[in-house]
């Protein structure tokens, strides 16, 4: 009976655990850096992944909870824009590098649809 009671309370604590675990807290953004990424994002990500973040036919949402920071951190991003992606979790193909933005800018983008995302929450 000692082993079942302990059992029983090792997985409450594990869905406990999950529960809280799956709260997105992302804390506020530099301003300055948003405002510089909204202005890239708009010029080099807002034809496929839309104006307002919420993705268009050519390319998925970053509001969706797949690009969560635990899920997708940072240096996803960095790496998606520097190397392209394998398209893994949607089926709009894969995604080609984006030429001409150095790693302070892909950080300023970032800071933008990380900001976007605090704000609006995640679909």
């Amino acid at each position: 009976m000692k082993r079942a009671s302990f059992v029983a309370v090792g997985l409450l604590l594990l869905v406990a655990g999950c529960v809280v675990g799956s709260e997105v807290a992302i804390e506020p953004q530099d301003p300055e850096l948003v405002e510089a990424g909204a202005e890239l994002y708009a010029a080099h990500c807002a034809e496929c992944h839309g104006s307002d973040l919420q993705g268009t036919d050519q390319g998925p949402s970053h509001l969706s909870i797949i690009y969560e920071p635990n899920h997708h951190a940072d240096g996803a991003f960095l790496f998606a824009v520097q190397n392209g992606v394998r398209a893994h979790h949607w089926d709009f193909g894969d995604m080609p590098p984006i030429e001409g933005l150095n790693p302070e800018e892909v950080e300023a983008i970032i800071a933008f649809v990380r900001e976007r995302q605090r704000v609006e929450g995640f679909e």
